[in-house]
């Protein structure tokens, strides 16, 4: 069945039916991942860094509280965005980096970056 509100003019049933194939539940648990103030922005500054420590990804983000911040980063470790490597030295030394799941999320950006450049100024 062809989707009514396909605005393409050869549509393709895979295509058009791919939103309602991955099925509601399944588009909430990966909004659940990625969604709310700041996981989007945690991704962002991970992006481009193979590994970062706390303060640095806390200073980069902005006005993020400790604990908020402290908070996304075990969410996202728990749902296996992010690597969390803890160094046993004095001071503590931990740095968090993007597990492959979390690489595998990057192409998500390179969209919004492209919709970005067209429609924000």
């Amino acid at each position: 069945m062809r989707n009514e509100q396909c605005n393409k003019e050869e549509c393709n049933k895979e295509e058009c039916n791919k939103y309602e194939e991955i099925g509601y539940e399944r588009l909430e648990k990966a909004i659940n991942m990625v969604g709310g103030k700041w996981k989007l922005r945690i991704l962002y500054f991970m992006a481009w860094r193979e590994a970062i420590r706390y303060n640095e990804l806390w200073r980069a983000v902005g006005s993020v509280t400790h604990n908020m911040l402290s908070r996304q980063l075990k969410e996202m470790e728990k749902d296996g965005l992010l690597v969390r490597k803890e160094y046993p030295q004095i001071p503590p030394k931990v740095e968090y980096s993007l597990s492959q799941k979390g690489w595998d999320l990057l192409p998500v950006f390179e969209v919004l970056c492209d919709w970005i450049e067209k429609y924000i100024d």
